[in-house]
C-alpha cells in the first residue's frame, strides 16, 4: 500500500479522536462552564449534525479543485475548529468550534475515499479505503481512551490542543506524501450531481444508513446495558469499549480484504453477521463473559461494513464520485442519529436495555435487504447487457 495511505489515516486518527473523546469528557465541560451534562450531550449531537451538513456542501463547492489541495483546506479546518474549542470561553464557542471541525470530517473522508482508492490497483481498493479507515478505528481503540484521561488529568482543553497537533501533522503529511490528482474528468458540480440519478447510488446510501442504524442502535446504549444488565461496574466499561475498538480494527481491515475479493457477496456476509451478532446480544448481554466476547464480535461485524459499503458507492457513482463519497459519510451519521434515537424510544417505552439490540438487528436485516435487491439489479444489468451483446454478433 502507498505511503500516501499512511498521512490519510493519520488524518483519520485525528478526525476519530475529536468526534468521539468528547464523549468522555462531559462532566468536566459541564462542570467548567456551568451547564447540564444533557445540554453538554449536544456538543455530540452538534458535531453530528456537522457532519451531515458539512459532507456534501464543502465537496459540491470544492468539485473542480484538485484533491489534494481540497484535503489540504480541509485539514486546515479541522485544525481551526480545535483551537477555537481548546481557547473556547464560553460553551456557545466551544459549540462553534465542534461545528467547524465537523464540517471537514465528512467532506474530509468523501474525498480521501476517493483518493486512497485511486492510488492503488481496482483489485485493492477497498483495502486501500479500509486502511484509511484504520486511522478512525484505532482512535476509538487507542485516541479516545488517551484523549479522556489527558483531559481528566490536565483539563479538557489539553485534549483539544493535542487533537490539533494531530491535524498538522496529518495536514504535513498529505502535503508530502499524496500526490496531485485533478478532479474527475465528469467532475463540477452537475458532474457530481448527474450520478444521483442512479437508482444504485440510492440504494447504496440506503443500505449505509441502515446497516450503521443498526451499529449505534445498540452501542448508543452498551454502558447501561453492561452495568444494569451484565452486572460489570462503571469502571470496566472503559475496558469494554477498548474490546469494541479492538474489534472494530479487525473487522475495518477484514471487511476491505473481503471486499476486494468479492463486493457484494462480502456485504451479504457482514449484514447477516451483523444482525445474527445482534440478536445473539440480547441473550448473552445477561451474563460477563458470553457479554463481553459478544461486544468484541459486535465490533467487527459493525465495522466490516465499512469498506464494502463506501467501496460500492465508489463503484456505482463512477466517474464523478467525490460528492457521492461524501454523502455515503452523511448516511453514516445519519444512521448514527437514527438508530440511537430508535434505540433510546425502545428503552423510553418500558422493553429494558436489551431491546436496543432487537431494533440494531431489524436495521440490520433491513439493510441487508436493501442489498440483496441492490445486487439482483446488478445481476439484471448483466444479464441484459449479455442479451444485447448477443443480438450484436452476427
Amino acid at each position: 500500500m502507498p505511503a500516501a495511505l499512511l498521512a490519510l489515516a493519520i488524518s483519520a486518527f485525528g478526525i476519530g479522536t475529536t468526534e468521539f473523546v468528547i464523549m468522555g469528557l462531559l462532566p468536566e465541560v459541564a462542570a467548567d462552564f456551568g451547564v447540564s451534562i444533557p445540554s453538554a450531550g449536544l456538543l455530540i449531537s452538534g458535531y453530528a449534525l456537522g457532519v451531515v451538513v458539512g459532507a456534501p456542501l464543502l465537496t459540491a463547492l470544492a468539485s473542480r479543485v484538485p484533491r489534494k489541495t481540497v484535503l489540504v483546506a480541509l485539514m486546515g479546518l479541522f485544525i481551526a475548529g480545535n483551537v477555537l474549542s481548546a481557547l473556547a470561553p464560553g460553551y456557545g464557542l466551544l459549540m462553534t468550534g465542534r461545528v467547524v471541525a465537523a464540517l471537514a470530517h465528512g467532506a474530509f473522508f468523501g474525498v480521501g475515499s476517493v483518493v486512497a482508492a485511486s492510488l492503488v490497483a481496482p483489485a485493492k481498493q477497498a483495502g486501500a479505503i479500509a486502511l484509511m479507515f484504520t486511522g478512525l478505528t484505532v482512535a476509538n481503540v487507542l485516541g479516545v481512551p488517551a484523549g479522556t484521561a489527558l483531559g481528566q488529568a490536565f483539563g479538557w482543553r489539553s485534549t483539544f490542543w493535542v487533537v490539533s497537533a494531530l491535524g498538522v501533522v496529518g495536514a504535513i503529511g498529505i502535503l508530502t506524501l499524496v500526490p496531485h490528482q485533478e478532479p474527475s474528468p465528469g467532475a463540477g458540480l452537475r458532474g457530481e450531481l448527474a450520478v444521483f440519478r442512479r437508482p444504485q447510488v440510492w440504494l447504496a446510501l440506503v443500505m449505509t444508513a441502515l446497516g450503521f442504524a443498526g451499529v449505534f442502535a445498540s452501542f448508543t446504549y452498551i454502558a447501561p446495558m453492561m452495568t444494569e444488565v451484565a452486572g460489570f461496574s462503571s469502571g470496566a466499561v472503559t475496558w469494554l469499549l477498548v474490546l469494541f475498538g479492538a474489534g472494530l480494527f479487525a473487522g475495518n481491515l477484514l471487511g476491505g480484504k473481503a471486499a476486494d475479493r468479492k463486493l457484494m457477496p462480502s456485504l451479504y456476509v457482514i449484514l447477516a453477521a451483523l444482525a445474527l451478532v445482534l440478536v445473539a446480544f440480547v441473550f448473552t448481554a445477561h451474563a460477563k463473559v458470553p457479554a463481553a466476547i459478544t461486544i468484541a464480535l459486535f465490533g467487527a461485524a459493525g465495522f466490516a461494513t465499512v469498506p464494502p459499503l463506501q467501496a460500492r458507492v465508489l463503484a456505482k457513482a463512477e466517474g464523478a464520485p467525490a460528492l457521492a463519497s461524501a454523502a455515503n459519510i452523511a448516511a453514516f451519521n445519519l444512521g448514527n442519529a437514527g438508530g440511537a434515537w430508535l434505540g433510546g424510544q425502545a428503552i423510553d417505552a418500558g422493553l429494558g436495555y436489551t431491546a436496543p439490540n432487537w431494533i440494531g438487528a431489524a436495521l440490520a436485516a433491513a439493510g441487508l435487504a436493501v442489498a440483496l435487491v441492490s445486487g439482483l439489479l446488478d445481476r439484471r444489468s448483466a444479464a441484459s447487457f449479455s442479451a444485447g451483446e448477443r443480438v450484436l454478433v452476427p
